[in-house]
């Protein structure tokens, strides 16, 4: 009796040390949910270097402007959505993937010229249009009720952002 005594208190230390942070988050929100609120959050990381990055190299104020637009409204959009993933247990990355930083580094590249703008533009209608589609993946099939009414309230911003890229051209609001 001991001995199963022993065993199971060996099993249970086990299993506790092996579901740490990640695996209580896992349990409390879905897989969608997760990969939503993650990439969500590297997006609106992503969105925020991007645009102050726009407001110093920009050669048009059109350009400046929309920097300045997406990093206000992508800083409001994640101090909301780090709240819903806290309390959703979702451990949030803490900075913008290695490819939204390499596609940066490549529109940096163009700083002082006219390149700069546009290669910043279409940078930002591909990154927004994926963003789009992230959400609507979210309202679709998210569980997490918070997680999903927060991609309802962000889905006009980030179509707004879109208009205000499309096609290359730049059309501050």
């Amino acid at each position: 009796m001991r001995n199963r005594l022993l065993i199971i208190t060996a099993v249970a230390a086990a299993v506790t040390g092996v579901c740490g942070p990640a695996a209580v988050a896992a349990a409390s929100a879905g897989d969608q949910d997760t990969a939503f609120a993650r990439s969500a959050h590297q997006g609106n990381l992503a969105e925020i270097a991007a645009g102050q990055d726009a407001q110093k190299h920009a050669m048009t104020a059109c350009v400046k402007d929309v920097g300045a637009i997406l990093v206000a409204d992508h800083q409001k959009l994640d101090t909301d959505l780090k709240a819903v993933a806290a309390k959703s247990t979702i451990p949030l990355p803490t900075m913008p993937s290695a490819e939204q930083q390499q596609k940066l580094m490549t529109v940096q590249q163009q700083a002082g010229t006219a390149r700069y703008d546009a290669a910043w533009l279409a940078d930002q209608e591909a990154a927004h249009t994926q963003t789009l589609a992230l959400i609507d993946k979210q309202i679709k099939t998210g569980t997490d009720t918070s997680l999903t009414n927060a991609a309802h309230k962000a889905r006009p911003i980030v179509a707004m952002h879109l208009d205000m890229v499309r096609g290359g051209t730049c059309h501050a609001k």
